[in-house]
C-alpha cells in the first residue's frame, strides 16, 4: 500500500477526531503512529520534600554534612538504630511453627489492639472498664489518621477540622484527601519560640461548636512545644464546653519523655473528662518499627454500644480501604508487651532513646552558646521530643543546606535524632554564619 509513498515519511489521511488525537513520527520509512495518553494533563507532582532533601543529603560529597531532615532515630554514629528488644522479639516470632499467613480480621490482630488501647488509656482507665473504648488496627499512625478522617467525614455532624499552625506536614493532605475542610488555630508564638495559649483558646473558642480540632499527644512535630499538664486541663474544659471532637496523633509516646504515662497523660485528662475522642497511634519512633507500618485509631465514646456502632463502620472503610492489615509489626509489638521481661527492656530502650534526644539538646544549645550565635537558644532544650523549631527563616535555611551542607526543613525545623557529638559543633557554627552574615 505505500508503494508511491515517500521513503523517508508516511503520512496517512484518517478522521480528524482520531488525527487529534494521535502523533506521527518517522520510523525507517514506516508511518509509525503513537497514541498521545489519557493523562496528557496530567502535571508531574514535585518530589517529597523531607524523602527528598533526605536523597540530596546522601548525595552530598561534603565530609561535614549532616542530615537534620527525616524524623527517625539515629544513634550518635548517625546510623538507624534496632532496638535490642525488638530483634529478640522478632527471633520468637520467626521461631513460632503455629505461625501461618492467612488473613487477619479487618479490625487486625485483636490481640495487638486491646494492648495499644491499653497503653494510650491506662489499665485503669475508666473508658475501658466500662466497656467504651476499641481500636482499629492501622497502617502506622498516618493510616489512623486518613481512616478516622474517613469516618468523620461519612458521620460527624461537622465537616470541618482544625489544624495547630504549624503542625505536621502531611496532616493537611491526609484530611483533606478524607473530605474534610482544613482549618488553622494558632499554635506557635513566632517571637517567644513557645505556645501560643491564648491565641489558641481564642481561636477554638470561635471555631463553630461541635468542630473537629487535632492536637498533638505529646512533643509536638514541628515545634516540640507542648501545652503544660495544666493548660491541657483548660484546654480539655474548653473542647467539652463547645462540644469540639478531639482527634489526638500519638506518634511519640514513651519516646518523648521515656514515660509512656506522662506522654499520655494529655488523652488521658481528656477521657476522665468524660470526652468522646479518637487517638491515632503510631508505634514506629517508640519501636522503631518504620517499614512495618503498625499503628492503631482507639475510639473512645459515650457508651459501649456507640463504640460497636463506630469499630463496625470502620471496619467498612478499612475493607474497602485496604482489606486487611499486616501482621508482622503487631505481632512484634504484641510479642513483647505480653512478655513482662521483654516490655521492661522496652521500658529501657525508650529511656535511652528519649535521653539521646535530651542529650543532643543540650549539646547543640552548649554549642550555640560557645559560638555567640546571637540570639537566645533557651527553646532548643525547653522543647520536646524529635524536633526543635530553630526560628531560622527560609532563606536562612537555604543557606545551610546549600552551604554548610546541614539538610534541613525550610520552616526552621530540625530533627535533634540527626545531631551527634561529631557534628554538633558544625551544626552551631553554621547557624551562627547565616545569622550573622
Amino acid at each position: 500500500p505505500f508503494a508511491h509513498a515517500d521513503t523517508h515519511s508516511v503520512f496517512t489521511r484518517i478522521t480528524k477526531d482520531f488525527h487529534e488525537r494521535c502523533l506521527y513520527t518517522e520510523v525507517e520509512g514506516i508511518g509509525h503512529i503513537v497514541m498521545s495518553s489519557v493523562f496528557e494533563a496530567v502535571e508531574l507532582a514535585p518530589p517529597n520534600v523531607i524523602f527528598n532533601l533526605g536523597a540530596r543529603c546522601r548525595a552530598d560529597p561534603a565530609p561535614n554534612k549532616a542530615d537534620l531532615g527525616i524524623g527517625a532515630y539515629r544513634g550518635n554514629d548517625g546510623k538507624p538504630w534496632k532496638l535490642p528488644v525488638v530483634a529478640k522479639a522478632e527471633r520468637l516470632v520467626l521461631e513460632d511453627a503455629a505461625r501461618n499467613y492467612q488473613y487477619l480480621p479487618i479490625l487486625g490482630m485483636k490481640e495487638f489492639r486491646e494492648l495499644a488501647v491499653e497503653l494510650i488509656l491506662g489499665v485503669d482507665s475508666p473508658a475501658l472498664s466500662a466497656g467504651r473504648a476499641g481500636g482499629v488496627q492501622s497502617l502506622s499512625g498516618t493510616g489512623a489518621l486518613r481512616l478516622g478522617g474517613e469516618f468523620l467525614h461519612t458521620f460527624h455532624p461537622s465537616n470541618e477540622i482544625y489544624l495547630p499552625n504549624p503542625t505536621w506536614g502531611n496532616h493537611q493532605g491526609v484530611f483533606a484527601a478524607a473530605g474534610l475542610a482544613v482549618k488553622q488555630y494558632r499554635y506557635f508564638h513566632r517571637e517567644t519560640l513557645g505556645l501560643d495559649f491564648e491565641g489558641l483558646k481564642a481561636d477554638l473558642e470561635g471555631a463553630p461548636d461541635g468542630s473537629i480540632v487535632l492536637l498533638h499527644a505529646c512533643a509536638h512535630n514541628p515545634t516540640g512545644v507542648d501545652p503544660t499538664t495544666e493548660q491541657w486541663v483548660e484546654i480539655a474544659a474548653l473542647l467539652k464546653r463547645k462540644r469540639h471532637f478531639p482527634f489526638f496523633d500519638c506518634a511519640y509516646q514513651g519516646f518523648a519523655s521515656g514515660d509512656l504515662s506522662k506522654d499520655a497523660a494529655a488523652v488521658r485528662a481528656f477521657v476522665a473528662e468524660g470526652l468522646e475522642l479518637f487517638v491515632a497511634q503510631s508505634f514506629a519512633k517508640n519501636f522503631g518499627l518504620y517499614n512495618q507500618r503498625v499503628g492503631c485509631l482507639t475510639v473512645v465514646c459515650a457508651s459501649g454500644d456507640a463504640k460497636d456502632r463506630v469499630l463496625s463502620q470502620l471496619e467498612g472503610l478499612a475493607r474497602a480501604m485496604y482489606s486487611n492489615p499486616p501482621e508482622n509489626g503487631a505481632k512484634i509489638v504484641a510479642t513483647t508487651l505480653t512478655d513482662a521481661a521483654l516490655t521492661a527492656e522496652w521500658h529501657g530502650n525508650l529511656r535511652v532513646m528519649s535521653q539521646r534526644i535530651t542529650d543532643m539538646r543540650k549539646l547543640l544549645h552548649g554549642e550555640l552558646v560557645k559560638v555567640g550565635a546571637p540570639g537566645n537558644w533557651d527553646h532548643i532544650v525547653n522543647q520536646i521530643g524529635m524536633f526543635s523549631f530553630t526560628g531560622l527563616t527560609p532563606e536562612q535555611v537555604d543557606e545551610m543546606v546549600n552551604t554548610h551542607s546541614v539538610y534541613m526543613l525550610r520552616n526552621g525545623r530540625i530533627s535533634m535524632a540527626g545531631v551527634n557529638t561529631g557534628n554538633a559543633a558544625h551544626i552551631a557554627a553554621s547557624i551562627k554564619n547565616v545569622l550573622t552574615k
